[in-house]
This record gives structure tokens, C-alpha cells and sequence, in this order.
């Protein structure tokens, strides 16, 4: 148990040290830094973003517009936080004043940045830049996002409450006038579904890996 966490540790830290090379390098002027960083973090932010908003072409463009907003803000970037953790904040900040400006109510409780590295369904998918992998997560947000959306009207309305606006169930309950346990029920439903709906992508993706 000991050594898998200090092995854990020891990549987390080669992790940030490699986030520490890339940011200086983008600071000296290589887009290409820039680009590294956007590769590696893209899925996780549109995830992140997902969980603010359900449509999942405007998580791209709000995703988009993080990275443009980060790599203006680079220059100013000190280092005091992670990357990621620093990358989390623009994204969240950026969902929301996407909501607002559209008069649409943001999240009550803001998703932290371990969460937010997993996609909804408690799918998470290995940081690989293959162009097989990353046509895999596209594939594996917009099932989730036109699942939410095919679903009936009160279990996609209960998954949305939960996992994009972060309410409670006690608050869902009174927002949905139905006992807590219902709320519970439409909830385990909705991820049943979205389950279901990643499986045979994931299942496909698990052959080819075993195949290569």
C-alpha cells in the first residue's frame, strides 16, 4: 500500500514538473507548448464543463474558449498552483459566465478538480494522444450528453439537477415536489442508461487495446 502511494506520488510529481516545462516553454513563446497542454488536459475540461452544461457542442466551444482565455493568461502565471488545478478555475469561471450571459442559472456547488477528471457515469478514460483515443472520448461526451437528452422528462430533469447544477437530493426533491427516495430512483435510472449506452463503445475500445 505504501509503495503504490509513493509511486503514485512520485508520478504525480513528474507530472506537474513536466506542466512546470511546458508552461515556461509557452512563456518563451512555443505554441507548440501550448498545444501539448491542450492535448493533454482537452477531455478532462470538456468533462468538467459537461457537468455545467449538458449540450455537448456548446462544451466544446466553451472548452475552446478556456484555452484561449488560459493561453492569455499564461503569461502572468506564476506557478503558486498546479497547472491543472489553475486550468479548473478558468473552466469553471468560464461555464458560468457562459451561463450567465445566456440568463441560465450556473451550478449551486462548483465540481473540484479530482472530480472533474472523471466523465459522468464514473467513466475515465487513460490520458493518451492517439487520434483513436481522442475520437473515443469525443464519442464517449456526446453519448453521454445525447443519452441525458433522449431520456424521459423527469429522469433526465433529476440527472441535470444532480450532476449539472450540483443540487442536493433533499433540494431536488423539493424542486421535482416528490420524496427524496423517488429522486434517488430517477437518478440510479438516468445512469443506468447512460451505462447502457457507453458500454458497447467502451467494450469496443477495451478489443481494440487487447488487439494492438
Amino acid at each position: 500500500m505504501a509503495e503504490n502511494k509513493l509511486a503514485q506520488d512520485t508520478a504525480q510529481g513528474q507530472d506537474a514538473s513536466l506542466d512546470q516545462d511546458l508552461v515556461r516553454r509557452v512563456q518563451q513563446g512555443d505554441s507548440a507548448a501550448f498545444d501539448a497542454l491542450v492535448r493533454k488536459y482537452q477531455h478532462r475540461i470538456v468533462g468538467l464543463i459537461g457537468r455545467y452544461i449538458p449540450d455537448w457542442s456548446e462544451c466544446q466551444d466553451v472548452a475552446q474558449e478556456t484555452f484561449m482565455r488560459a493561453y492569455r493568461a499564461l503569461p502572468n502565471f506564476r506557478g503558486d498552483a498546479q497547472f491543472y488545478t489553475w486550468l479548473h478555475r478558468i473552466a469553471v469561471n468560464t461555464a458560468k459566465n457562459h451561463l450567465a450571459a445566456q440568463n441560465r442559472r450556473p451550478p449551486t456547488d462548483d465540481v473540484d478538480a479530482a472530480d472533474a477528471e472523471q466523465f459522468d457515469g464514473g467513466i475515465r478514460l487513460r490520458d493518451t494522444d492517439t487520434p483513436e483515443h481522442e475520437l473515443m472520448r469525443q464519442e464517449v461526451e456526446r453519448a453521454v450528453m445525447e443519452t441525458v437528452q433522449s431520456l424521459p422528462g423527469e429522469l433526465a430533469t433529476a440527472i441535470t439537477l444532480r450532476e449539472v447544477e450540483g443540487l442536493s437530493y433533499e433540494e431536488i426533491a423539493s424542486r421535482m415536489d416528490c420524496p427524496i427516495g423517488t429522486v434517488r430512483s430517477r437518478i440510479f435510472r438516468a445512469r443506468e442508461a447512460i451505462d447502457e449506452r457507453l458500454r458497447p463503445l467502451l467494450d469496443a475500445t477495451s478489443v481494440r487495446e487487447r488487439t494492438h
